[in-house]
């Protein structure tokens, strides 16, 4: 921590700040009083964020409620002497368990791998020698001195700086190196981003040196206060874990009311209390969809497996579905959606714009120009090495450097043409740097900088191979060029040259005269894939929103490039944030398209006032300052290249390769899990609900129990498990991405498909229960036939019926039939096994079944696929229907919470 966090450290002079924390910005502390002061403020570290160890990962998959009725009802069977079905309820439970516990252990570990050791030493000064420590070793008071590629190790009040450039990207998100000057003394509610007398813990300098105080350390610098917002934020449920929920408790009650009808209707007829009873209990756990948990488990880890192939990795299972439900992204401009890079993409010359990759000679010759009044052509010179494949001296120049090579511009023989003499560096009071070079006899001067400076020491301008004089006309063309490009967010950089005569000398005062040449403008360019994602998204009815540290024109400039921002959309600004309440908030939220200038406190905000307005949020970034957003949306997600630790720790989702469009991919896919999801969810609530009606109708009609608990639990099982996994593998529909979201607080399923639930469990029953009174009564066969034929019936019923649930609206052979193969193999297999109970000697008692003729498997297959040919005929009379009403997607909001 900090010796006093009520300072406001950026509003002091450097000399007032140093003597606050009593120290000298001279010769630093002494070794005693940081030894003191370590023992005082403890060790420069923040707390680890987010971790989660084995025991609470593995613990974590026994408390969903589903779970918990499992484990209830494995009890029960026990206690009734059932005991394989008991063993097969606690399997249920424990594979469910250690699939969920395996991918997510998976997934800290391959965290943990990622995870890069921030600033692991620091060069301080204590009694007046520099010395090299442990970063977890400074200490509030100590004089750290920064050179360029050195990682900031705490909060420091810079004293004196040369230069300096500090890149605050993952702090702020400004896409800039941030120019520092230790002289300033600013306002006292200057934002984060301004604070030019300030460097920050986790950010990197990049040019020139500083020598600065540490004013905090830990967990009370402004990582630090970001890393504790972090552990502020609660982790909820994921939709897919609140809908299972609600639907558990719903199907629990349901159950238990329908089960105590038929106990209730059986003693009314006289049947055994113990018989009834355990048949209501068999009921019950089989109306339970055990295997729900497991396959919604399974699917989603194969979801996950396949999302790594994808360059995506999941931290938690239930991500993948939650990725399907999103609405909203909020995505960080900076390394998100552009490349964090800075490239020289437009120029003015010759009174006109010229776009790369177009290289007319003009332009050519201009970044020629710019090329020469670089350090890096400089540093190239000296030592003889043109291929700039070191370090940068800093983005900008960077820029210049790739853009002049791009183009053609040949640095070897550029040098031989001009010879180097001198330099009048950079300093960020001028705003620009002049080279002087000898040519063919000449000297010449280049100068480079910000163009309302430049300008002004301009003269002349060049227009082709003419120079002429810079008229007050043509200056006002040359500074509206430069307003229409700095306008759309382009970093503009002047480039002007001037004569010398043989004897100047090469000050600051050679800077007049000049001849301007034209412009370079710079950007951080969009990455060549994000236009194609934000159309996706679009047309996946999900809304970006460019969440970033940027100025408005900037942030504007880029989202309108890519697509985010078109004439509808609004840009809202971190001043206006704060000037608005929640509700105002949650209101304004409704249009804009772009929130610039913001801190991680107006991330938090936004990203709460869309969760209030029922959006599903994703917020995507890579810099600490997303964190605490990443956190509180519904899914983080992180970056896993330029990503920061905090960053990962709080994110449900890494992105391996730093892809923005990996995000839509991950969309699509979890809206084919999610898909699958209620595929098989539906298969098996039908196919429970024909088990209840069939009992349930037989008791009331006063028949004999069509079917004994054994047969009940013997159905269940081979229909829950191999078809139900099978369907958690179909492949995803045609189309799926171009439907809206689900809404955040709807049921697991629309009214059509709560209406045909029911509808098809009693088609299911309907078909059992006739062919059991036919072959009984109306065949006049015994009691043990018409229970094995009913028993087959139900069985084979369901296996069609797994074929249907496909798709509600496409036919399953518009599909095709070998889509799936899984599901045919599966149906195949859970075939055989009943074969074997119907055939098998010595099973026949435990199942109490008796062999069935030819021509009753005939017959039983006719009646068997009527659900399937029912629904092959209902499906495009439906698709009929709702295009000829163009009814809009039905969600049946029932059930709220």
């Amino acid at each position: 921590m900090a010796g006093n966090v009520d300072v406001i450290w950026h509003s002091l002079p450097a000399e007032k700040a140093a003597a606050e924390l009593d120290t000298s910005p001279r010769v630093g502390l002494k070794a005693e009083e940081a030894a003191s002061r370590l023992a005082r403020y403890g060790p420069n570290a923040l707390k680890q964020v987010g971790a989660r160890r084995g025991p609470k990962i593995l613990l974590a998959q026994f408390t969903d409620f589903l779970v918990l009725v499992l484990i209830g009802a494995c009890i029960v069977s026990l206690f009734l002497g059932e005991y394989v079905d008991a063993t097969a309820i606690l399997a249920i439970v424990v594979l469910n368990g250690v699939l969920g516990f395996v991918q997510e252990y998976r997934a800290e570990k391959s965290l943990q791998a990622l995870r890069e050791m921030a600033a692991p030493k620091a060069a301080v000064v204590r009694d007046g020698r520099e010395i090299v420590v442990d970063t977890r070793e400074v200490v509030p008071g100590d004089l750290v001195r920064l050179r360029a590629g050195d990682r900031v190790p705490a909060d420091l009040r810079l004293v004196e700086e040369y230069n300096l450039q500090v890149d605050e990207a993952a702090l702020t998100g400004e896409s800039l190196a941030i120019e520092k000057q230790a002289a300033l003394a600013l306002d006292d509610d200057a934002p984060l981003a301004d604070r030019r007398n300030m460097v920050y813990a986790g950010t990197v300098a990049t040019y020139g040196r500083g020598n600065g105080v540490v004013v905090a350390t830990g967990m009370g610098t402004e990582l630090g206060r970001i890393a504790a917002m972090v552990q502020e934020v609660g982790r909820e449920h994921t939709p897919l874990q609140r809908r299972l929920a609600r639907l558990g408790k719903f199907l629990v009650w349901a159950v238990l009311s329908l089960c105590g009808v038929v106990f209730a209707a059986g003693l009314l007829r006289g049947l055994p209390a113990h018989e009834m009873f355990l048949t209501a209990v068999s009921l019950a756990v089989a109306a339970i969809p055990e295997g729900l948990p497991a396959v919604v488990t399974i699917s989603l880890a194969i979801g996950v497996q396949r999302m790594v192939k994808r360059h995506a990795l999941i931290r938690r299972l239930s991500s993948v579905e939650t990725l399907g439900s999103t609405s909203v992204i909020c995505a960080d401009k900076t390394g998100t959606l552009t490349e964090n890079k800075m490239v020289a993409r437009r120029a003015y010359v010759n009174g006109r714009e010229v776009v790369r990759p177009d290289a007319p000679d003009d332009l050519k010759e201009l970044l020629a120009t710019a090329l020469l009044c670089t350090s890096d052509f400089i540093s190239a010179v000296g030592v003889g090495d043109f291929s700039f494949d070191g370090e940068r001296s800093n983005p900008t120049e960077a820029a210049l450097v790739e853009a002049a090579l791009d183009v053609g511009v040949d640095a070897r023989a550029l040098a031989g043409r001009y010879e180097f003499q001198a330099e009048v560096p950079f300093d960020s009071g001028r705003k620009r740097m002049t080279a002087v070079f000898g040519r063919d006899g000449d000297r010449v001067a280049v100068v480079k900088g910000a163009p309302e400076i430049v300008l002004e020491l301009c003269s002349a301008i060049q227009e082709g191979a003419a120079v002429r004089p810079l008229t007050a006309e043509a200056r006002a063309s040359v500074q509206a060029a430069n307003a229409d490009l700095a306008g759309r967010g382009l970093r503009v950089i002047a480039v002007a040259t001037r004569l010398l005569s043989d004897d100047e000398e090469v000050t600051p005062a050679l800077e007049r005269d000049l001849t301007f040449r034209g412009y370079v403008a710079i950007d951080d360019p969009p990455r060549p894939e994000v236009y194609e994602a934000v159309r996706k998204s679009r047309l996946a009815h999900i809304t970006p929103i460019m969440v970033t540290g940027d100025h408005r024109a900037t942030a504007a400039a880029i989202a309108k490039e890519v697509g985010i921002l078109d004439e509808k959309g609004a840009v809202l600004t971190g001043r206006e944030i704060d000037a608005l309440s929640h509700e105002g908030l949650i209101d304004e939220l409704e249009d804009v398209r772009v929130l610039a200038r913001v801190t991680p406190e107006h991330k938090l905000r936004v990203v709460r006032a869309l969760r209030a307005r029922g959006a599903v949020v994703a917020m995507t970034g890579d810099g600490v300052n997303d964190a605490p957003a990443l956190k509180e949306a519904d899914i983080g997600v992180a970056m896993g290249i330029t990503g920061t630790d905090v960053s990962k720790e709080a994110s449900d989702m890494i992105l391996t390769d730093d892809n923005f469009a990996t995000i839509v991919a991950a969309v699509e896919e979890g809206r084919g899990i999610y898909a699958n999801i209620k595929k098989f969810v539906h298969f098996l609530l039908s196919c429970n609900a024909s088990e209840l009606l069939v009992m349930i109708i037989a008791t009331l009609g006063g028949w004999p129990l069509p079917l004994l608990p054994i047969q009940i639990l013997w159905v269940n099982l081979i229909t829950d498990g191999a078809p139900a996994l099978a369907l958690g593998v179909d492949p995803p529909e045609v189309g799926l991405l171009l439907k809206r979201p689900r809404p955040k607080h709807a049921f697991l399923f629309d009214g059509h498909e709560l209406r045909l639930i029911p509808t098809q469990g009693l088609f299911i029953a309907a078909a059992t229960l006739g062919s059991y009174l036919t072959v009984l009564y109306g065949f006049g066969e015994g009691l043990a036939t018409a229970r094995t034929f009913a028993f087959s019936v139900l069985t084979l019923s369901q296996l069609f019926h797994a074929l249907n649930c496909r798709s509600q609206t496409r036919s399953f052979f518009a599909l095709g039939p070998f889509s799936n193969p899984w599901l045919l193999y599966a149906v195949g297999f859970s075939l055989l096994l009943h074969l074997g109970v119907v055939y098998i000697p010595f099973l026949q008692p435990i199942f109490h079944t008796v062999p069935l003729s030819l021509r009753d498997w005939g017959l039983m297959l006719v009646i068997s696929s009527l659900p399937l040919i029912f629904m092959e005929i209902y499906k495009p009379l439906y698709a009929l229907v709702k295009r000829t009403r163009r009814e809009p997607e039905d969600y049946f909001g029932v059930f709220p919470e």
